[in-house]
């Protein structure tokens, strides 16, 4: 008898559509977001996010920081709910990414960033939300209702939605063109060949997820996953940070998850794989570039930085068949619940 289908795999089948749905529905929204980052110059702009949302805000700081040029800098949500901290952000922008947009933590910073000066933006699935209705500018990223825990279409459509906003900042024509193929290759991506990886990591006790830029935001996320959908411990780590000392861990068939997109890193990138696996680590790369025998291979969009989250989408699909290998459901951790607030 076949199993039915998980939440979480049908959900990340939806990312491509709610991408797209996404780039077209909130097309004035980006081009007035961008004309008010040219009018503002912000000298730096601030985030704040929880869980998978916190990567999709690292994700976009590497990227709007190689783009742009502008310092992105995260802020914690304690400092305004619970320290009760003042924020001196005049003429600054704030952005904040949240699924439910109901954590009282992040409306927290957020109302406090709007007192010190900042314009806000909320990055919501849930735009009748408080946070939303708090901010200044309220993006909707269109994913529709995510029933299961593990956040799949919810964070690439937050990721792409501040991919777009790079975007209409800089004016790069290279981002639009990979934006106007992302949602082909996120739909290509759930097809991807994830059977070199599964004998792997099928009956580890503990893994590594890595890349670099772009690539380790997305390391970030694929981590948090394992640990809750899987029950399987894994830590995220700079290429370039593991080369110090977490590589002490890496003994005879040790797993190493590396996004390594065809970016400005995959040379340096290449170079510390090939350390890893001299020391015996079981690498296996999510890339559109073959690199070695334990490749995922991955459609790409022609633009390097933003091919992780294509290669996210294969990952999704490793890990919820990973979990079922467990026997576990990965649409409901037993810990966990789809919405958390915190203070």
């Amino acid at each position: 008898m076949n199993e039915a289908p998980s939440l979480m795999f049908s959900e990340t089948g939806e990312a491509a559509q709610a991408v797209a749905r996404l780039l077209s529905r909130e097309d004035k929204t980006f081009s007035e977001l961008g004309r008010l980052i040219g009018e503002r110059r912000p000298p730096v702009v601030t985030v704040a996010a929880r869980g998978s949302s916190d990567h999709a805000v690292s994700f976009f700081k590497y990227l709007f920081e190689i783009t742009a040029g502008i310092p992105v800098a995260s802020i914690g949500p304690s400092v305004a709910s619970v320290y009760r901290a003042s924020l001196h952000l005049s003429g600054g922008l704030h952005i904040t990414v949240s699924q439910s947009g109901a954590s009282p933590d992040i409306i927290a910073v957020q109302d406090a960033a709007k007192r010190g000066g900042a314009l806000t933006v909320a990055v919501v699935n849930v735009a009748d939300s408080p946070l939303a209705h708090g901010a200044d500018v309220v993006l909707p990223i269109h994913a529709g209702e995510e029933r299961s825990v593990a956040a799949t279409k919810s964070f690439i459509a937050s990721a792409a939605a501040l991919a777009a906003v790079t975007q209409a900042a800089t004016g790069d024509a290279g981002l639009a063109a990979g934006l106007a193929r992302l949602p082909e290759a996120l739909a290509a991506a759930c097809e991807a060949d994830h059977a070199p990886a599964l004998p792997l990591i099928a009956g580890a006790g503990s893994l590594y997820t890595a890349g670099r830029g772009p690539g380790f935001a997305i390391a970030l996320e694929a981590a948090l996953k394992a640990k809750e959908t899987a029950k399987l411990h894994a830590e995220a780590f700079s290429l370039a940070e593991l080369m110090h000392g977490p590589m002490q861990l890496v003994d005879e068939g040790f797993p190493i998850l590396a996004f390594l997109p065809e970016d400005e890193a995959l040379t340096s990138s290449i170079q510390a794989v090939d350390r890893l696996s001299g020391l015996g680590a079981a690498v296996v790369a999510f890339s559109s570039r073959a690199l070695g025998p334990h490749t995922i291979a991955v459609p790409s969009t022609g633009h390097g930085r933003l091919d992780p989250l294509v290669a996210l989408v294969a990952y999704y699909r490793l890990v919820e068949r990973l979990a079922r290998e467990r026997g576990l459901d990965p649409d409901a951790p037993d810990k966990l619940k789809k919405v958390t607030e915190t203070i």
